[in-house]
């Protein structure tokens, strides 16, 4: 059986022998090393290559969000488990961000951590379920808040245009919708460009429907 290999991260010596212990005792698992800071721990993935890093959140230096973001880039064959006391939605959103796989409370039970870990060594994501319903809410609520704040510079006519513009009509066409001139109707547009940071129709268009702007307007 391979068994995956473990680099353990954290700066409390106990902690790094309580995990060891209940690691290596896993038939499938073995610990290749220990770090006690982020700087240690970017070190030692680079000379270890370990399948999963079981990383602290908390630790001296950088910290572990920071030695995740290194590892993760630098080698990305590497998996980080992030191991915190709190469940801390904002750390869990930076930890994620960083490139972490799994998010692990150290007062889980023995088996929602070797979960976590087989599950990162597979290469597939896991959170504490503890977190993960917050996680997606507070997920949700930035993508509702996005939605509301991705037309807030337009006028109401910009808008109108806009509609037009993203069902795929020409100047021309949505001049007579909105009983405007063809040049009006490029005026908008343009005003649009430079209010949005778009640089073409088509982006302009994708825009409109990746925030939801039909929905907004209430129209079909």
């Amino acid at each position: 059986m391979t068994r995956t290999r473990i680099l353990l991260v954290d700066d409390h010596d106990i902690v790094r022998l309580g995990l060891m212990t209940l690691l290596n005792d896993q038939p499938d698992m073995e610990v290749i090393g220990e770090a006690s800071t982020a700087l240690e721990a970017v070190k030692a993935a680079e000379k270890l290559n370990p399948n999963v890093v079981l990383m602290d959140i908390r630790l001296p230096g950088e910290g572990g969000i920071e030695a995740a973001h290194q590892i993760t880039t630098r080698f990305p064959k590497s998996k980080v488990v992030m191991l915190t006391s709190f469940a801390d939605d904002e750390l869990v959103v930076r930890a994620i961000s960083a490139g972490a796989v799994g998010y692990v409370l150290k007062q889980v039970g023995n088996e929602e951590l070797l979960r976590a870990i087989r599950a990162a060594a597979r290469g597939e994501a896991l959170l504490d379920p503890s977190t993960t319903a917050r996680l997606l809410s507070r997920v949700r609520e930035a993508e509702r808040k996005a939605d509301e704040d991705a037309f807030r510079d337009l006028s109401d006519r910009e808008m109108d245009v806009l509609v037009h513009l993203a069902k795929g009509k020409t100047n021309a066409e949505i001049g007579r919708l909105l009983n405007l001139s063809e040049k009006t109707v490029g005026n908008y547009i343009s005003t649009m460009f430079e209010k949005l940071h778009l640089n073409n129709r088509i982006e302009l268009a994708a825009y409109a429907y990746e925030h939801h702007l039909f929905e907004k307007m209430g129209r079909e």
